[in-house]
């Protein structure tokens, strides 16, 4: 099992609580990779939000290719940011970490935010596509207020490589993984979390309907549905396309991915919706074990069990700093001030989410509401 750490806070915090926190967990992840997702970021970053970052790992020659291609398009590079990166034992340094932030191009700094989207996103898939060949250019996410970092290796040897101690790199969310390598060959782009415009999300466990959830939403005609490289990329877009795509509020992406039976939906008043759902969304059923955290574009953070429940999930904090972990001592380390007694271990049933700012956590039940 990999080990997720996820925190959520009203103020900006460093990465290597999650990554502390991670450590506390170690028997669930064999050093096959980190990966570190950041929203609404703090440090350095603060001032940039309303730039959309590039992150991502490239070669010398990677390097030069990408910063022509993204010239040429009409990007226009206003920071770049680089890890300080310091060798580590084990570690194998790649030529360039970093995150670049763009002005948009002239045609479309007056765009409506989906169009925008839909150009980051296009962009992100042909850098990728250019790369993918030869790992000369890996990127994990190109949007605003978002950063992404990933490498093989443990955990805390990694902030140590990283030099994350030093404070520049700051968040009021970020999600943290673990990975224990078990049906793919280690491989960047199948380490979490994963983000698609704005939805982040990282999951434990294993996906035994991962080819017939791929098959459904590639047939979709999103660009952005492909290139699976993990059986675990799905759910974020199951988040993207029950949210953005379909426009339905973030509690049915529970009632989708884990449906009621019949019999269980004639309580819920909205039980018409969710049986048209069960018919035309089944392809999107989950079959775990599986424990999901994510995020979605406006800072809320959620995390779902299967119905299964066979991986474990913990959320706790107090106001202003909630956390989200595979395990309770994890929360301990990142939260140690809470009241123990209000944690909450999600159920099959149950979808825990914590809004922005980190005021509370809620407890959404699909029987019996909150």
């Amino acid at each position: 099992m990999c080990r997720l750490a996820a925190i959520t806070a009203s103020e900006y915090f460093s990465p290597m609580e999650n990554i502390h926190a991670l450590e506390t967990m170690k028997e669930g992840h064999d050093g096959s990779g980190m990966g570190l997702m950041l929203k609404r970021l703090g440090g350095f970053a603060e001032p940039l939000k309303g730039y959309p970052a590039l992150s991502g790992i490239c070669s010398a020659d990677g390097l030069k290719e990408l910063d022509g291609f993204m010239k040429a398009r009409g990007f226009r590079e206003v920071h770049m940011w680089s890890p300080k990166v310091r060798p580590v034992p084990g570690i194998e340094k790649k030529d360039s970490y970093f995150a670049k932030f763009y002005d948009y191009p002239s045609r479309y700094k007056e765009s409506p935010i989906k169009e925008k989207e839909a150009l980051l996103l296009q962009t992100r898939l042909a850098l990728r596509q250019m790369g993918e060949k030869d790992e000369s250019i890996v990127v994990f996410s190109f949007y605003p207020d978002v950063l992404t970092l990933k490498e093989v290796g443990d955990p805390l040897a990694l902030g140590e490589f990283f030099g994350l101690e030093d404070g520049q790199l700051k968040a009021k969310i970020v999600l943290a993984q673990g990975r224990q390598n078990t049906n793919y060959d280690i491989n960047l782009y199948a380490c979490h979390p994963f983000f698609i415009q704005g939805f982040g999300s990282m999951t434990n466990g294993e996906n035994t309907a991962f080819v017939p959830i791929r098959e459904y939403l590639m047939s979709r005609g999103v660009p952005g549905y492909t290139g699976y490289q993990s059986d675990s990329e799905v759910f974020t877009h199951i988040l993207h396309y029950t949210v953005r795509e379909l426009g339905f509020p973030l509690s049915y992406y529970k009632d989708i991915i884990t449906p009621l039976k019949r019999g269980e939906m004639e309580a819920r008043t909205d039980r018409e919706a969710l049986m048209l759902m069960r018919q035309s969304l089944r392809m999107l059923v989950i079959d775990g074990p599986n424990c999901i955290i994510g995020f979605t574009p406006d800072g809320s953070c959620f995390m779902a069990q299967d119905s299964k429940k066979l991986r474990p999930g913990a959320v706790g904090g107090v106001p202003g700093k909630y956390a989200f972990m595979s395990e309770e001592c994890g929360l301990d380390k990142a939260v140690p001030q809470r009241d123990r007694s209000l944690d909450v271990f999600p159920m099959k049933y149950d979808f825990v989410t914590v809004p922005s700012d980190a005021p509370e956590v809620k407890v959404w039940n699909q029987l019996k509401g909150f």
